[in-house]
């Protein structure tokens, strides 16, 4: 199963691919968010994800409570409040793809909304994220889908049936490319919740390539994933969680960043194969293992007994499994103590 976003290929056989995403956490500055495009490129991240919306696109300006956040990171917020807070202005898209073309990080978004996948279509955008709160808008996906990019979708507080239903819509709009993203849609997600387990059994079950959106804090739940499979990570990036922004206290600086990408390629190389072939770095010790060695002098024709063989290191002599079989054995030759055994020193 091949899967391609700007030629990289994606898949089991190949490292990680390490999503940065940029988010809110330009701050309201277009300087910011090419300093952040630029520390996601030199940390090691293969792409730079943005969110494409406008407050207006997103919601509406209303004071009715269902439209108040309670709780959690954005507790007192307006919908509308956050989202002007933390949009990226769409006049601010063409420079920032732009730019991130110029350094050389693939760059693609995440619409909200079909006036957003128009304007990312107007920029060559190579692929499309959908976000967990927008997996059920079938209408936007098969939208999206429609374009026949690749599309990564998170799937944080779906139901195993909203999740087939948002697959279908993607295929059966033409699109063929299709990545799920296990996500909990917590900010920050506990540790202790974050069911890495389900991961793997996404992808079997719509055969598709496994792959994590992790709000956790730090790297440890998204090196797991990778162990686990995981082609994918997506991450929240930031320059400094000090200098507050919507998403910052739950996104990577860029020295976790560069861990992060060091740790999951680390995790990859270390899954190997499931074959049991002695690996190379192996060779040099095999000698080192036991074997069956005289601990004696011993004259032709004197019978071979308990007290005068043993299974010792090195590995030069016979192997243990055969140290019963020549108890009660006598020698056709002559041997001195620390004498390897072999067959050839046996009488038949």
């Amino acid at each position: 199963m091949g899967f391609y976003i700007n030629g990289r290929e994606i898949g089991r056989e190949h490292p990680p691919y390490i999503i940065a995403e940029l988010s809110a956490n330009h701050n309201g500055s277009l300087e910011r968010a090419f300093e952040t495009i630029k520390a996601a490129r030199d940390s090691g991240a293969d792409a730079i994800k943005m969110q494409t919306y406008t407050a207006d696109t997103m919601t509406i300006d209303s004071d009715r409570e269902e439209f108040m956040i309670r709780g959690g990171l954005w507790d007192g917020y307006k919908l509308y409040e956050l989202y002007k807070w933390a949009e990226t202005p769409y006049d601010w898209h063409k420079a920032i793809f732009e730019y991130a073309a110029s350094i050389g990080i693939t760059i693609f978004s995440t619409p909200f909304d079909e006036s957003a996948v128009d304007l990312l279509e107007s920029l060559g955008t190579p692929a499309y994220k959908i976000a967990s709160f927008e997996a059920t808008d079938l209408p936007l996906i098969r939208y999206v889908a429609s374009k026949g990019k690749p599309i990564i979708l998170s799937t944080g507080m779906c139901s195993i049936e909203e999740i087939r239903e948002a697959v279908s819509t993607v295929y059966d709009a033409g699109c063929k490319d299709l990545i799920l993203l296990h996500c909990i849609s917590s900010y920050p997600a506990p540790i202790d919740q974050a069911n890495l387990l389900q991961m793997s059994c996404l992808a079997e079950r719509f055969n598709t390539v496994p792959g994590l959106s992790d709000h956790t804090l730090g790297t440890t739940v998204s090196v797991a994933a990778v162990a686990l499979g995981a082609c994918v990570i997506e991450k929240h990036f930031t320059l400094n969680r000090s200098e507050k922004g919507p998403d910052s206290e739950f996104s990577l600086e860029p020295f976790e960043l560069k861990r992060l990408c060091q740790e999951t390629f680390d995790a990859w190389s270390a899954l190997g194969t499931s074959s049991f072939e002695r690996q190379k770095s192996e060779e040099g010790n095999k000698k080192f293992r036991r074997s069956i060695y005289f601990v004696k002098d011993l004259k032709k024709g004197d019978v071979i007994s308990t007290t005068n063989i043993r299974r010792i290191r090195p590995g030069v002599g016979l192997a243990p499994k055969h140290f019963d079989q020549l108890i009660g054995k006598r020698l056709k030759k002559d041997v001195t103590y620390g004498t390897p055994v072999c067959w050839d020193l046996i009488e038949e």
